[in-house]
This record gives structure tokens, C-alpha cells and sequence, in this order.
């Protein structure tokens, strides 16, 4: 199929010009754009914001009864990977959706590249039919197409790997049947095991999902944040992998009916590295989740989390306290736990008794007495805490406050002369205070104790390799409540190989902190709802909500304001 550039150009123009009203100006100013900087017209036209993605292509679905494709809901056939490369995909942009004898039919997002369906044509021998998608779409559907790539063999992919590297530190074997263990332990599958922990290291994964489905095991990668394909393991080594995991984290290989929970601890020549291992039962067999804890994280310090100067005082602050409460909040995958155990560190000190309860036990810290919670033989955070304070800590945490009798416990604790530091699920700072409330815990039990509440998220931050400006509407930013009098420029990352063309690479907290103080504690005793106690902290303490704060390292080109929509939203 051959499309004519120049004919195609001037009609999606002409479009653009009576459908959407765009002035002339703005136009000529995309087309400057697109020339200077080599980018297609669909492009350019998106950067100016002149129109967005899916409107853009609805209208060149109209213009060039070219039809569309949601790559979204569709399954693609693996076997068009050895038809067109990664390789080639990346280069064009595009990515093969079938193939119906010598018809291959690929999608694009730019109709006007006839170089692109020409070369395919070449590259193949085959004839090319085309349909469109989003250029976001594509390049996702291409980081999960080839990233998601069938393995043939165990052996053949693991065969560079060397598996002297990896060092597997546990305790000694409990004697488990070593005939029941033979899978587990063939040299190819061990590569295979290894492979996939070295490459989510490598990534600076925070999870490794293995999920079993009915034609192999889907492994992903939660890489900051978001999950990504990234292989298959075949259907007949499923088995043996999960073994392999299991002797590992050192579970009953036997037992596959119930949940089980481990960990296992690796060396390799640069880090050591926890592992903590979730094995649940699926339909397919057994769902495996490597949440990966490195250490060297915690050595970061608060200062390097990415709080602002004026929050980092106030937690500073809030640690510095003999006594008293300090809340972290936020929903699972916020950063809370990271937070938590960069502040113990920053405690952490031969003179003082430092005790933990946690479910589970995520970082070892040496230094550190740590609890592991088991609620089914009655060790819950409730008992445990009472049998802490028998022990004379200075500095106790929760791991989390779930109900009353936890919280009454944790809240008497840091009025009786420990400092307590624990997690809470609220959306935002001060919903904590009504959060206890609410479980029961009296008004003035909670003014007397909290010294302050950080709320906080994580937001992916721009990748420096492929950081490219990008020009966002006035009228975006002021809906944003953004004046951008002073002309800031503003960024996205354009994708590279050291981000895996994402566009992201890195997170920081966004974060804000309610510091309590007389006036506050006096409104809590007389039943001022969180809304009224939210005001107060805005015009006389000067807090920075999540939102704003969010907003301030957009500003700073830190991150884009797809990532600022994503992670909080405008306070009305």
C-alpha cells in the first residue's frame, strides 16, 4: 500500500483548520517545528497541543479512511517477531499486528511516512496493509511484544549466564526429599531462575511477578511503579522454576494448595540483596512475587527521597522528639515503608533500643530488635506492641495501625516516653486524625500524641538520557493553576534504551506534612472535621499540599504532567 505524502499532508491541514479552527499562525508554527527538528507532522502537531493523540487520530481515520486499532484489547501472534525485528519496529514505529498469506498488516501512527511501508515492504518480501493506533500505543505494544518474547528453550537463553555469580546466602537445607528436588536444581533451570533475578536487578525492578497461565509463566518486572512483560518461560518448565524459587526461600515444595511466604538473600559481586517470596495458588498453578529489597536504598537517607527543604525540616523535627507519634500515609506502593526505615536508620544508634513489629519483616537492619507479626498463633501487632514496652525501647514501629486496640496501644505508648512511628491507609495528612478517631481512639488520646503526619506518593521522574522540552497549551497549565508568566519550559522524556523507551527513569516522594501544633490539638478536642483543620494548615502554617507539591517538581522539570495527573489530583 502506498500513500501519498504530500497530498495526505495538505488534507489532514486543511482538517485541522475547519474541524478545529486553528489559526494559520499556529499552524505555520507546528510546520516550522516538524522542519526543525525532523519530527512527522502527527508529532509536531501533538507537542504544539494543538490537538491531542486520539482526537488526531479520529480525524485521520475520517480524512484517510485509513481504519483504527486498539492495541490495547489485541493479542498479537508471536511469530511475527521473527518477520520484523525489535529492531526495525523501533526505527519505523510501528508494530505487526497479523499476517493472512503475503499480507502482513502493521500499524502506525503516522499514515504520511510512505519511506516507513516501503522499507517494510522491502525488509519482508511481503505486501504491507496498514491500520492506525496512537503513537503512545505502539511503543507500549512494542515494549510488550518483544519484551514479552517466547522462550524456546531454558537452556538456549540461559546458556550466557553464569551462575557462580549469584550466591544464594540461607540458612542450612532442612532436609527436604532430594528426589522431589531434582527439577529444581538442573543447571538449566537454575540459569534460568538466575537470568530472571539478575535482569530485574539489572532493571532496578522492586518486583519480580511470575504468573503461570495456560500456555507458560509470564514473568514481569514492577519497574518504578509500573509493571512490564518482560519473558516467557515455557509451560513444561513452570514446575521446575517454582521448585527452584521454593528451595530457595527455603518453603515445602510439597505443598501447593496453600499460600506460603519466605525469603532467601543473594550475593552477588557488587550487593547483596533480600528477597521476600509470596507463592499463591492460581487456577494455572502457583503465582510467585519477588518483592526485591536492597539495602543500599536505606543509605539514600531522608535527604535523598526527594522531599522538599521545607517537609525535610519537619520530619527532622518530628524525629528529633524524645517522645510522641509520627504517621507516614498513603495507599500500598507509596513509598511509605522506604520512609519509615530511612528515619529508623537515621535513629539508629548504639544508644538507643530501637524495636519493630512488622508484617511482614521487609528490611534486616542491624541494630535493630525486628518482630515478625503472626497473627495465626496470636503474635499481632497488638500483643506484640505490649510485650515491646516491657522491653524498654526508646523508639518502637508499627508496621502499620489496623484497628483500635493497635492504635490505643501505639498512642499510650508514645505518651508514656517512647517516640512510635507507624503507618496509616488515608489519602491524605489530615484524614489521619479522623482515621483515628474513627477507629475509636479518644480526641484527646490523639492531640496529646501525634507529633505530625507525612502523606506522601511516588511519582516517576524524567529520564536524563532522553529529556526533551516540550510545549504544553496556557490553557492546560491554567487548568492546572499554572501562570506561566515567567515563561518556564517545561519537559517529557522522548524514550531511550536506558529507560526502555518509557520516558521515565526514577522516582521521588511527593509529600505533605501536617506539623501539630496547640492550635491543632485544641481544634481536634472540640471536633473540627479534617477539612477545617486542612484550612488552618494552609493559611497559618504554610503546608504544601500533595497536589502543589507535585506541581513544584513539574515545574522544576523533574517530571511531565502526565506523571503529576497520574499520581495526585487538583484539591477542588
Amino acid at each position: 500500500m502506498r500513500l501519498m505524502a504530500e497530498t495526505h499532508q495538505e488534507k489532514i491541514i486543511r482538517a485541522l483548520v475547519e474541524l478545529k479552527q486553528i489559526k494559520k499562525s499556529d499552524m505555520d508554527a507546528a510546520l516550522a517545528l516538524q522542519k526543525s527538528r525532523g519530527l512527522s507532522l502527527d508529532k509536531a502537531l501533538v507537542e504544539k497541543g494543538l490537538i491531542n493523540e486520539k482526537e488526531l487520530l479520529l480525524l485521520l481515520v475520517k480524512e484517510l479512511h485509513i481504519p483504527s486499532i486498539n492495541l490495547t484489547k489485541y493479542k498479537i501472534d508471536a511469530d511475527l517477531q521473527e518477520i520484523i525485528p525489535e529492531k526495525i519496529a523501533r526505527q519505523y514505529r510501528i508494530i505487526p499486528i497479523s499476517r493472512l498469506g503475503n499480507m502482513i498488516t502493521v500499524a502506525l501512527s503516522n499514515p504520511l511516512n510512505i519511506f516507513a511501508v516501503d522499507d517494510i515492504k522491502s525488509i519482508t518480501g511481503k505486501d504491507i496493509d496498514v491500520v492506525m493506533s496512537t503513537d503512545s500505543e505502539i511503543m507500549k505494544a512494542i515494549d510488550n511484544f518483544y519484551g514479552a518474547k517466547t522462550v524456546h528453550s531454558v537452556t538456549d537463553i540461559s546458556k550466557d549466564i553464569d551462575i557462580e555469580d549469584l550466591e544464594i546466602v540461607t540458612e542450612e537445607d532442612k532436609g527436604e526429599d532430594e528426589v522431589s528436588q531434582d527439577a529444581g536444581n538442573q543447571a538449566p533451570i537454575i540459569r534460568m531462575v538466575d537470568l530472571v533475578i539478575k535482569e530485574a536487578l539489572k532493571q532496578r525492578a522492586s518486583d519480580i511477578h511470575l504468573e503461570p497461565a495456560v500456555d507458560g509463566m509470564r514473568v514481569r518486572y514492577r519497574i518504578d511503579g509500573i509493571l512490564q512483560d518482560i519473558l516467557n518461560i515455557p509451560k513444561e518448565n513452570i514446575n521446575a522454576v517454582t521448585i527452584r524459587i521454593k528451595i530457595m526461600s527455603q518453603l515445602d515444595i510439597t505443598t501447593n494448595r496453600i499460600p506460603q511466604d519466605g525469603r532467601f538473600k543473594l550475593r552477588t559481586s557488587t550487593q547483596e540483596v533480600d528477597f521476600r517470596v509470596s507463592v499463591l495458588p492460581t487456577t494455572y498453578g502457583q503465582k510467585i512475587v519477588l518483592r526485591v529489597l536492597d539495602k543500599k536504598n536505606l543509605r539514600i537517607g531522608l535527604e535523598g527521597l526527594g522531599f522538599s527543604s521545607q517537609d525535610l525540616e519537619i520530619l527532622k523535627s518530628g524525629m528529633s522528639k524524645p517522645f510522641g507519634m509520627l504517621l507516614v500515609t498513603g495507599p500500598t506502593g507509596s513509598g511509605k515503608s522506604t520512609t519509615l526505615y530511612s528515619m529508623i536508620n537515621q535513629l539508629n544508634s548504639v544508644d538507643r533500643n530501637i524495636i519493630t513489629v512488622e508484617d511482614p519483616v521487609e528490611y534486616l537492619v542491624d541494630g535493630l530488635t525486628q518482630i515478625q507479626s503472626r497473627p495465626e498463633i496470636g503474635l499481632t501487632f497488638a500483643s506484640g506492641l505490649r510485650s515491646i514496652l516491657r522491653q524498654s525501647p526508646d523508639v518502637v514501629m508499627v508496621g502499620e495501625i489496623r484497628d483500635n486496640e493497635t492504635a490505643d496501644i501505639a498512642i499510650k505508648a508514645s505518651l508514656t516516653g517512647q517516640l512510635v512511628l507507624s503507618t496509616l491507609h488515608t489519602n491524605d495528612a489530615t484524614g489521619a486524625l479522623t482515621r483515628l478517631i474513627d477507629m475509636g481512639v479518644e480526641p484527646f488520646l490523639v492531640a496529646s500524641s501525634l507529633v505530625m503526619v507525612c502523606a506522601q506518593r511516588l511519582c516517576r521522574t524524567i529520564c536524563q538520557g532522553c529529556k526533551q522540552p516540550v510545549d504544553i497549551p496556557d490553557k492546560v497549565l491554567k487548568d492546572m493553576g499554572i501562570n506561566n508568566k515567567t515563561g518556564l519550559t517545561f519537559f517529557h522524556g522522548q524514550g531511550c534504551k536506558a529507560c526502555r523507551h518509557t520516558g521515565y527513569l526514577g522516582r521521588t516522594v511527593v509529600s505533605e506534612i501536617l506539623e501539630i501544633d496547640d492550635k491543632i490539638r485544641e481544634m481536634l478536642i472540640k471536633g473540627a472535621s479534617s477539612d477545617q483543620i486542612r484550612d488552618y494548615a494552609l493559611q497559618e502554617k504554610n503546608m504544601t499540599l500533595l497536589y502543589d507539591d507535585a506541581v513544584a517538581k513539574f515545574k522544576a522539570g523533574l517530571t511531565t504532567m502526565e506523571e503529576l495527573m497520574r499520581v495526585v489530583s487538583k484539591e477542588k
